[in-house]
């Protein structure tokens, strides 16, 4: 495989193509997603210019933090309630609240710190078992809750599409997605962000309208 420069210049310059494709003049972020990965391969990446970084586990993301303070951090894993403590003011943005119970946790321990936690729902669009997320039907309900909880801002959603070898087979996901966070926004002023796409779809889910990608195995290779 390449090296990391050359990688996240491909992937940097597939997202632009797959904008114009779009006929989007709009910003897309790139969290390059560093699990198992090192700090050595980290600050390869940074010092080529990306400045974000997304970790699935809270512990490795905890680590690297600490290693690595001066990039921004993002949860993109599934959070539990009890190790919320952990990533509150830390990680720029959590990808991934499923449930009003998790939100609260966050709520309590953002006031408790005196920030503002900015989150992401994490919706499940295919309906598959495998995932978590809410569904479509619950958004409603929990966007309605969550406006009362002072330290906690929702920003958007997060989803995940199916694994497949064909990226066209789940460009549905990323359009659903998009139009329940067009229909959302409305009535949301916080909401910018639509994270969606990963190393094996991620130009799909750009033309479909995601404003953030997550990108891994692409920049970093896979680790055996």
């Amino acid at each position: 495989m390449a090296d990391v420069k050359t990688q996240l210049e491909f992937v940097e310059n597939e997202i632009e193509k797959a904008k114009k494709r779009a006929g989007r003049e709009d910003g897309v972020t790139l969290i390059a997603v560093t699990k198992t990965h090192g700090v050595d391969l980290i600050r390869e990446a940074y010092d080529h210019g990306c400045s974000t970084f997304g970790e699935n586990r809270v512990q490795e993301m905890m680590d690297k933090f600490d290693s690595f303070p001066e990039a921004s951090w993002h949860l993109i894993g599934h959070l539990q309630k009890n190790k919320a403590k952990y990533v509150v003011g830390k990680a720029e943005l959590i990808h991934s609240v499923d449930s009003f119970e998790l939100a609260e946790e966050i709520n309590r321990i953002a006031q408790k710190k005196n920030v503002i936690q900015d989150v992401l729902l994490e919706v499940n669009i295919s309906g598959e078992i495998s995932k978590y997320g809410l569904t479509t039907d619950e958004i409603k309900d929990i966007i309605i809750k969550i406006r009362e909880l002072a330290f906690i801002r929702v920003r958007g959603f997060m989803t995940m599409a199916p694994k497949c070898d064909e990226p066209e087979m789940v460009r549905w996901v990323f359009k659903k997605a998009r139009e329940l966070f067009d229909f959302y926004r409305k009535d949301n002023v916080d909401f910018d962000t639509l994270s969606m796409g990963m190393s094996g779809d991620y130009t799909v889910a750009v033309e479909e309208g995601a404003t953030m990608v997550r990108v891994g195995s692409l920049i970093f290779g896979k680790r055996i």
